[in-house]
């Protein structure tokens, strides 16, 4: 063999040698000395996962963490490590510039078992499979001529909502004329109702017949899964424990998923009936657009029924956990704008000014989750100066970015004229300003604002336009909420209730 070539370039070969790992060395002392801090308290192999075992919830840990390390730092959980963010000018960088590359979502085990293996298009990987049917939910049930329609289902719902609450206290009010009413199972039952006749023709009595218990099971049955849903585990941090099942959360998620298969499945058999038989009638609801638009057999790997059942059971999940606070001045408002001749409706709701700032404000100070759903880098990018590994989560602290001082004066004070003054007029929560952002930001925010902010600000303004509200010995009320994929409170919303009109007023 002649070596000639390689002793006559020796020299060269080791030149050429030492700049490649030169390069090699300062590329990673680069990246090691340009990463975002990271926070303290990490332990070899677990990472920080021994600082949220502690009595604050996350969103409480890692805004504390923030007061130490910044608005950008990171965390160790397993062998992952997470991004988190809580200041509006860094979140408009990220989607601004790179909302293509963290558009993906990590693959956690809840994702898997609860959400069909990846089907469910909250948490499905981004590509041709979410980007396919996040244009037909968007089209097909979220567009404004759609919207229209659905305004009719939401006022019916309500109407019912606000006959049976007249009728409880009717039949239960105390010597002052009022009777006590647990609020978030009112508004749970009403969020419930309106979600399963859009998307499934059912409600909670009525419907295709079924009894009060079975009705009930329902919305157990979606609670419990939407709770599993926001649980991250201790395999999904260290995957060579997946075999432990610690704490039996898998066996758990695995019997939730089928009691809810087996109720989806009934569903879209009915539906299947139905449609064949001839006697469909009125407006077509989402499984019914669902079964005509996905009819190949295999999308993406998944059949058309799995993704029927997977879109109905996130578009369920995500419409049914809202959380109200109401105040008097809209009544006030009500009262001026609309009058106690007849029921406020939909057209109203530009007129009232202070009640679209009690929503706004409400949405700053608790937005149904705190912390975004997790994204994933899927490209090294540059994140304010820092660089970013491919591979990273990302998490948006939605409620410390709400608190900023710098943006918000008294930031934890609840004060809704803050929406009415020049300097915060203009916010929406769409996404588009960054300083508010309660439905999420960019390709992955929540594709039903328009319908939740049609539903909240009506259902908000007929309740308060009936009802007076006050709390027993005017306590006031418990604002703890509970851990989860949402934050509900911790404590039931038990409230005295007292007609201001009469039930028999039409809408």
């Amino acid at each position: 063999m002649d070596l000639s070539y390689l002793q006559e370039n020796y020299t060269l070969i080791l030149e050429t040698f030492a700049i490649i790992v030169v390069l090699y060395c300062l590329s990673f002392l680069y990246h090691t000395t340009n990463s975002p801090p990271e926070a303290r308290g990490a332990w070899p192999i677990i990472g920080h996962f021994k600082v949220f075992n502690g009595s604050d919830l996350p969103h409480v840990t890692l805004s504390s963490m923030a007061d130490q390390h910044g608005p950008i730092f990171t965390i160790r959980l397993g062998i992952h490590k997470i991004l988190v963010v809580s200041n509006s000018e860094i979140v408009k960088e990220i989607i601004t510039n790179h909302d293509l590359i963290v558009s993906d979502r990590p693959n956690y085990i809840a994702a898997k078992i609860l959400g069909r293996n990846g089907a469910s298009f909250a948490f499905t990987p981004y590509g041709p499979y979410w980007r396919g049917i996040r244009k037909i939910i968007s089209q097909e049930l979220f567009s404004n001529s759609r919207l229209e329609k659905l305004m009719l289902v939401q006022m019916k719902e309500l109407e019912k909502s606000i006959k049976s609450m007249h009728e409880l206290w009717r039949e239960k009010r105390d010597e002052q004329g009022k009777v006590l009413v647990q609020m978030n199972k009112w508004f749970g039952e009403l969020d419930i109702n309106i979600m399963l006749k859009i998307v499934a023709g059912k409600c909670y009595t009525g419907g295709y017949g079924e009894d009060e218990e079975e009705t009930m099971n329902y919305r157990e049955i979606i609670r419990v899964w939407f709770h599993y849903f926001g649980q991250f585990l201790v395999a999904d941090a260290l995957p060579f424990l997946n075999w432990l099942d610690l704490g039996g959360y898998k066996k758990k998620m695995k019997r939730v998923a089928r009691e809810l298969d087996s109720m989806v499945v009934k569903w879209l058999e009915e539906h299947r009936r139905t449609r064949s038989s001839g006697n469909a009638i009125g407006v077509n609801d989402f499984m019914d657009v669902m079964s005509q638009v996905v009819e190949d057999d295999d999308i993406a790997g998944y059949n058309a029924d799995t993704i029927i059942k997977a879109t109905c059971e996130s578009l369920i999940a995500g419409g049914s956990d809202t959380i109200t606070v109401m105040l008097t001045w809209v009544q006030e408002e009500l009262d001026t704008q609309v009058g106690k001749d007849r029921q406020v409706n939909e057209s109203d709701i530009k007129n009232l000014l202070y009640l679209q700032a009690v929503v706004k404000e409400t949405f700053r100070l608790y937005p149904a989750a705190f912390l975004n759903a997790p994204r994933t880098f899927v490209k090294d990018c540059t994140i304010s100066g820092y660089h970013i590994p491919e591979g990273t989560w990302l998490i948006i602290n939605k409620w410390k970015l709400h608190r900023d001082p710098n943006i918000w004066t008294d930031p934890c004070e609840f004060r809704p004229e803050r929406f009415l003054s020049p300097k915060h007029i203009g916010l929406d929560v769409k996404g588009t300003n960054f300083e508010l952002i309660p439905y999420g930001v960019g390709r992955r925010r929540c594709p039903g604002i328009g319908l939740a902010n049609q539903g909240l600000h009506i259902v908000l303004a007929t309740l308060l336009q009936n009802f007076d509200i006050s709390t027993p010995n005017g306590a006031p009320i418990d604002m703890s909420v509970t851990a989860g994929l949402t934050n509900p409170k911790a404590t039931p919303l038990e409230v005295l209730v007292s007609p201001r009109l009469h039930a028999t007023i039409d809408a």
